[in-house]
């Protein structure tokens, strides 16, 4: 088979295994599994095949065109590159895993054959936005990831929390893509075409007429597939969905798309000074309003959504000094880690007995009782906090690299303002990272909440597939001398000052965090487990209308209070409380947009009701009330009729008479 014959199978495949699941779940649900998991990992081989055989030499275009258009032609067309093809390859891994995973966490449920087919789907549509050449095609993959992520994150559609968080997840991201559509055109219109080669060179020969304007639409698309802000708040209340579709949105698919699409048209972004600029600030309030997010969360899997929302930050940050090479290959490790992170954490809900979410204070005496858990979540953690030699370290340092030549004049792709902004907000966010990756570790594994009841051993497929992410986690960093020639930019190997620089910043935030862990653990241990405070300074323990607020649900199935040493309160002070609740942005856009909607929709509908409503019924009471008349006059009798026309007569006669004496 030639390598574009492949690639077209390897979207192809996971999209016929999930419409085969779906016609297959209920008749014949023996199959489900083998069909959720089989098409996936053979579109996986397929990748590996598309990507060796690619070599990261020379890109690989073919197309057809799609249909007539009459103006601008759609075309079925590939692209593959460097970019495209180890995409695809971590697309197709973490996939695989998350389909494996789920056979032993979603072994139970009752509708784990459309979940199933729903995440094979959802693996098509991102290997199709990979894959294509052309942007039209490309939005379709767009489009069917987003209802994709609505049926995902409302799996469990019973509870508020899960309709409240599918439904957000598809507004918020559709209201970043009527500008991204709109840009989309935009774009077509002054290069002549849609497809992705022709658009570069349109840039190169200076075709594209309004760039700052098509790049800031686009990026307004992008802002909410990859929960930048001020687009992100969807992405942290998705965490009500089952925990492998976590791993697959933060890791490989939805919230990818953006950066990746970027990466592709980055020239068209580059020819804009403003729109670089507007894109490093977005990733510089992105990173570090989510690293203090993230300090203050207490449920487990809000803490590594915030950290996802930090971890884009940085590849939106790389592309906004004009290296996607580095922004890329921290999108590969990042998919590896953030993968293990979330599997792990559903590991440890698992252990507990429940499908809901954890809060990390309430969790004792896991350490014995998921090892594999245990270890591999802690590898994965050095490698977010980018502790050398993990995955993290190489691909994080690769950003502040870019960052740092940007912003010291060497490369003239992007503003220098605009690289010092990246390289000051990157340090910062690398001494959070480390600082919550720490207090993670130490609230699950070393916490002083209640022990939750055991409920089982974990099926082994789910901590198979742990180890299998752990290696890339820890070894993926060291292909950083070869990946550079896939991606045709710059070297990706750390330099001594960031990478100096960037592991003491951030061993100092994992050792502030633990000596904070040290003091409240001896302040408390002189009180009871549930005391008002860790220490005489902290703030009260939350309500429980607060506690509903801020998503810190109890763990399992216990009703245990809290552990009190939390290094986090500490840590943030006065701020923790706007920092747990996202700094309020929910409740500023309630006030802004919400609110003013829903008033709009009741003026509407009272005037609807009391106006057009009133005049509809006065012209349905007005014919009745003719034909009441009709009906009164419709007697039968003879007599009156005859009287009626004598009556008529005279009148129309005496009317004549009147009529010819004015004349």
């Amino acid at each position: 088979m030639t390598t574009t014959t492949l690639a077209v199978l390897v979207p192809l495949l996971p999209f016929l295994g999930a419409a085969a699941g779906l016609l297959l779940g209920r008749t014949a649900p023996g199959f489900v599994r083998p069909l959720a998991v089989l098409p996936t990992l053979a579109a996986l081989v397929l990748a590996v095949l598309v990507a060796v055989r690619q070599g990261g030499g020379k890109a690989i275009d073919a197309a057809t065109q799609l249909t007539p258009t009459g103006s601008v032609a759609i075309d079925l067309a590939l692209h593959l590159d460097g970019f495209a093809v180890l995409t695809a390859v971590l697309v197709g891994v973490v996939a695989t895993c998350v389909q494996l995973y789920s056979t032993g966490y979603l072994r139970d449920d009752p509708r784990y054959p459309s979940y199933a087919a729903l995440v094979s789907l959802f693996t098509s549509a991102m290997l199709l936005v990979v894959y294509s050449g052309d942007l039209m095609v490309l939005l379709v993959g767009w489009e069917i990831m987003g209802i994709c992520s609505y049926f995902l994150v409302g799996h469990y559609w019973e509870t508020p929390e899960a309709r409240a968080a599918s439904l957000k997840a598809f507004l918020v991201t559709k209201l970043g893509d009527v500008p991204f559509l709109i840009g989309l055109f935009a774009l077509a219109a002054d290069a002549g075409t849609f497809r992705i080669t022709g658009i570069l060179g349109a840039v190169t020969a200076g075709g594209i007429d309004h760039p700052t304007l098509v790049a800031l639409l686009l990026l307004a698309g992008v802002a909410g597939k990859s929960a930048q802000f001020p687009l992100h708040t969807w992405l942290p209340d998705a965490m009500a969905g089952p925990t492998p579709v976590s791993a697959l949105i933060h890791a490989a698919t939805m919230v990818a798309a953006g950066v990746y699409f970027v990466a592709r048209l980055l020239p068209v972004f580059a020819a804009s000074a403003a729109a670089m600029t507007v894109l490093a600030v977005m990733a510089a309030v992105t990173m570090v309003g989510s690293g203090l997010a993230a300090l203050a969360q207490d449920d487990i899997k809000r803490v590594l959504a915030y950290s996802t929302i930090g971890q884009l930050g940085y590849m939106s940050g790389a592309l906004a000094v004009g290296d996607r090479g580095a922004a890329v290959f921290h999108l590969l490790s990042h998919g590896a880690f953030k993968a293990l992170l979330f599997l792990a954490a559903g590991v440890i809900i698992h252990a507990a007995g429940t499908n809901s979410l954890a809060a990390m204070s309430r969790m004792r005496g896991l350490t014995a009782r998921i090892p594999d858990a245990y270890w591999t979540m802690t590898v994965a953690l050095l490698a977010l906090a980018a502790i050398p030699p993990f995955a993290g370290f190489f691909s994080k340092e690769a950003v502040l690299v870019a960052a740092e030549h940007t912003a010291l004049g060497d490369r003239a792709v992007a503003p220098a303002g605009a690289g010092w902004i990246v390289l000051v907000s990157g340090l910062l966010t690398a001494l959070l990272t480390a600082a919550y990756a720490m207090r993670l570790w130490l609230l699950a594994f070393r916490g002083r909440g209640a022990e939750a009841p055991a409920h089982g051993r974990q099926p082994i497929a789910m901590n198979a597939v742990l180890w299998v992410l752990a290696v890339p986690s820890l070894a993926f960093g060291l292909t950083a001398g070869v990946l550079g020639d896939w991606f045709d930019g710059p070297a990706l190997t750390p330099t001594l000052t960031t990478a100096v620089l960037g592991t003491g910043i951030a061993l100092v935030g994992g050792l502030v965090t633990y000596g904070a862990w040290r003091h409240t653990t001896a302040i408390a241990a002189r009180h009871p487990i549930g005391a008002v405070a860790a220490h005489p300074e902290a703030e009260p323990a939350v309500s429980e209308a607060e506690a509903i607020a801020t998503h810190t649900p109890a763990y399992g199935d216990i009703a245990a209070a809290p552990d009190p040493a939390d290094p986090g309160r500490l840590l943030l002070g006065p701020l923790h409380r706007h920092a747990a609740a996202g700094f309020h942005l929910d409740a500023v856009y309630s006030a802004l947009f919400v609110r003013p909607v829903r008033a709009a929709a009741q003026l509407v509908s009272f005037l609807d009701r009391e106006v057009v409503e009133t005049y509809v019924r006065g012209a349905g009471s007005g014919t009745n009330l003719l034909g009441w008349a009709v009906r009164r006059a419709q007697t039968g009798n003879v007599q009156t009729y005859l009287s009626a026309l004598l009556a008529g007569s005279v009148v129309l006669a005496i009317a004549a008479v009147l009529v010819a004496a004015g004349a």
